[in-house]
């Protein structure tokens, strides 16, 4: 068969394997039982979602850090009930991807492998620690990528000004 492309190779589609996933750090404060509060209470959960992302030093190899911040305070007097904090590393090993794309990829893709595992730690701890399991909705992470694009634009502006 003769070669139809004119010598030129078909882009290779992207390759992700995850090698590893672990917490590296994780704390929860029942805030609630340490001050003997007794009663119904009606929560109101807050959750921060911060992401990094660095290449290892074996080819191919990224790991990306997915920070979670779980607060949950009481809506009628904004007590806090329980405080959550977990920090959620996975390497992963990843091919053809341009490289003006892997910015977006690390913090797209890969957190989006992670996020069913992170919601179940999440529902476990917050039920081993005395509260109803917390269901995380799912987290948008092209739009939150966007979000800090946005964030970091505008951040920038001010200084452009001043020149």
């Amino acid at each position: 068969m003769a070669d139809t492309n004119g010598g030129v190779e078909a882009p290779q589609p992207p390759k992700m394997n995850v090698l590893a996933q672990f917490v590296r750090d994780m704390s929860f404060e029942n805030i609630l039982a340490q001050k003997g509060v007794s009663g119904e209470v009606q929560p109101d959960v807050q959750v921060q979602v911060n992401l990094d992302a660095k290449k290892r030093s074996a080819d191919h190899q990224f790991e990306v850090l997915m920070k979670l911040k779980v607060e949950s305070k009481s809506k009628s007097n904004l007590e806090v009930l329980f405080l959550m904090e977990l920090d959620y590393v996975g390497v992963f090993h990843i091919e053809n991807v341009p490289e003006d794309q892997m910015h977006p990829f690390l913090l797209i893709e890969c957190p989006r492998m992670l996020f069913p595992f992170v919601r179940r730690i999440v529902s476990d701890v917050t039920r081993d620690g005395g509260f109803p399991p917390l269901n995380l909705e799912t987290i948008d992470f092209l739009a939150l990528y966007r979000a800090e694009l946005q964030r970091r634009a505008a951040a920038e502006q001010p200084v452009a000004g001043n020149a």
